[in-house]
Order: C-alpha cells, then structure tokens, then sequence
C-alpha cells in the first residue's frame, strides 16, 4: 500500500502470511500424520485471516480514495468502482475459467463432479454468490470473501458521505466498539459462536462490519501516527483481549474481531522489530502476491489430492513441500501474468460511464 506518509510495508506483509494461513487452514487434516494435534487445532483457525483481509482492506480503501471520493464526487466515485472491479474481477475470472474447464474434464472422463452448480455460475461471474442468495459454498469456495469485498466496495462511497473522519477520537473508539457488538449480537442472535460459521448467510455483514473497521482503523492511526506509545498500548490491548477471551472460553465472535482491530492498530503505529519482520522485502512480497495465492490454491489442492495423495488423503514430507512450492509459483505466475497486466489494461480502457468529464471525448 502505497500513499502521502510511504509504504506500510508491515500490513502489506501481514497479507501475505494471513494468505498462507488460509493455504494451511485448506490443508490441515491431510497434516494429521505429521504434525501434533495441537498444531491442527490451530491451523484449524486459519479462517480468521479472512477477518484480517476484510479490515486491512478497509484500511487501505479509505487511506487511497477516501479524500479521492470526497472531492470528485460522482464521477471520481464512478471511477473507483471501475478500479476496483478491475483489482478483483479479471483474477477472480480467470480461477473461475480453471474450474470449469476442470469440471469440464471430470465429466468427459465419467467421474461425479458435485459441489459446482451450473446455474450459479452467472452469480459467482458477477461477485454476487455470497449476498445470501445461495445455500452453500461452491465453485472457488475462498472466492466467497470476494464476493462480499466487492459489496463493500459497493457501499463505501455511501460510508465516505457519512463523514466518519469529523468524529473525534472518542467518537472513533465508539463506533468501532458499535460495530464489534453489532457483529457479535448478530452471530448471537442466530446462534453461532465462530465468525466462519454459516459463510453464505453472514458472510457478507462479516465482511462489511470488517471492512467499516477497517475505515476506522484508518481514522485512527492518521489521528495517531508518530505518537510514541501509542504502538504498545494497543499491542497490549490485543494481547489482553485475546487472552481474556481463551481464558473465558468467550465466542470467538465476541473477542477475536476486536483483538485484531488492535492488534492492526499496533502493526501500523509501530515501528519495532516484529513491525521490521513483517515489512521485510520478503513477505512485503508475499503481500502483494497474496490475492494470487488466495484465489488459486483452492483449485490446486483439488488437483494436488487427485494426481498424488493416496486413499488415507495424508501428505508426506516431501508432498507438503510439493504443494506449497506449487502454489508460491502458481502465484508469481498469475500475478505477474494475469493480476497485474489485466488490471492495468482495464484501467488504461475504462468505459465512457468510469471516465471523468476531462477524459471523455467529445461527440
């Protein structure tokens, strides 16, 4: 993420090893052989890195375009939208295409390919298949949070007219906490306790109430940057509420979205050796790279069971490292081939109704 104040490295970092966390959450029960069952059971909570996409993202959004939005109005905000359909879509299209042609080679050699609907395919074509529409998971199942990411950006020209950036520092903490409870009392309410429980029918107010504390995690850090301490505190706020909870047996809806609120607010205040770590050129990197891995590595598992797991769907050694080097060059591959050229050429041709009155040509 670029901007005015440089690079924040350290959040661009923390994508890519939440990324990975996704890849291993995938994975998990084929480690069962080889990796103790405390191991499992976190891996098993690999899920939660969708919160921290969802708030970073949120980030990000108001950091660039925010101030953009607000001055240009309807035709900077009609840009945007054409931006981000170009970040997200061409990638995502892609994978899709993979999976049908897969599909496609499942059913001309007579084998069952359940799980890929047919008729929602025009659905996950317009990022519409996790608006609560659908039952279930299907096609690319990680391409669920891009379905709701694009609802978001959808909605936040809207966010950018409410004028959260008046509210005072207090009135920031406020909303912040309005929309952690919000989104505890609606899981709740319909009797879930984990934020990856029912994913097409909360997955998209997971996303929003992320994404729109994301914005003010923004709010605060330009409020507080270059504040000494301030890292700490909320490092140690993070730490207490994650601890809290464990040790209360607390839902995970009830602490988990507020320790990484705070835990991001430190990465972004911070400045010390775990900010380094994460802002190193190597998994500044993996960031980048991270929405190619997150959107392939679905479709490589399948293909990687098929073609080399056996019947006890356990990997060796060797097979694990195998798939995980696969998948790192997968994501070289289609980001530096796919993601970023398709979204320079959309945003060198966006249409007539994307351009500003400048742009387009006269009649």
């Amino acid at each position: 993420m670029s901007g005015r104040t440089g690079h924040l490295d350290a959040l661009t970092g923390i994508r890519g090893l939440a990324a990975w966390l996704v890849v291993l959450y995938h994975i998990r029960l084929s480690l069962t052989a080889l990796l103790p069952g405390e191991v499992i059971v976190a891996l098993a909570k690999g899920y939660l890195a969708v919160d921290l996409f969802f708030m970073l993202s949120g980030f990000v959004i108001w950091y660039n375009y925010a101030d953009r939005l607000r001055a240009g109005g309807g035709a900077e905000t009609r840009l945007f939208l054409w931006r981000r359909f170009a970040r997200v879509w061409p990638l995502h299209a892609a994978i899709l295409a993979a999976f049908i042609a897969f599909v496609a080679l499942l059913l001309a050699t007579g084998r069952p390919a359940p799980g890929y609907p047919l008729g929602e395919l025009p659905l996950h074509l317009l990022l519409m298949q996790n608006w609560g529409l659908t039952d279930a998971l299907t096609w690319n199942h990680p391409a669920w949070s891009i379905s709701t990411e694009f609802a978001a950006y959808l909605l936040f020209p809207l966010l950018v007219l409410l004028r959260w950036d008046r509210l005072p520092v207090p009135g920031l903490l406020l909303l912040a906490a309005v929309l952690l409870t919000a989104l505890h009392l609606l899981f709740s309410l319909t009797g879930h306790r984990n934020l990856g429980d029912a994913i097409p029918q909360l997955g998209l107010w997971r996303c929003l109430a992320g994404f729109a504390l994301g914005n003010v995690l923004c709010l605060l850090w330009q409020r507080w940057r270059g504040r000494s301490g301030l890292a700490l505190v909320a490092g140690a706020a993070a730490l207490l509420i994650t601890g809290l909870g464990l040790a209360l047996a607390l839902p995970e809806t009830a602490f988990v979205s507020a320790a990484c609120f705070t835990g991001l607010l430190a990465l972004a205040l911070g400045q010390g050796k775990i900010v380094q770590v994460c802002g190193s050129r190597a998994l500044t990197y993996l960031g980048e790279i991270s929405y190619s891995t997150y959107l392939s590595h679905f479709l490589l598992w399948i293909v990687w069971k098929l073609a080399f797991v056996d019947a006890t769907f356990q990997l060796g050694w060797a097979s694990l490292a195998g798939f995980l080097a696969t998948v790192l060059a997968a994501s070289i591959l289609l980001y530096h081939g796919v993601e970023k050229p398709a979204q320079r050429w959309l945003n060198a041709r966006p249409p007539r109704w994307a351009m500003r009155p400048a742009a387009v040509p006269a009649e």
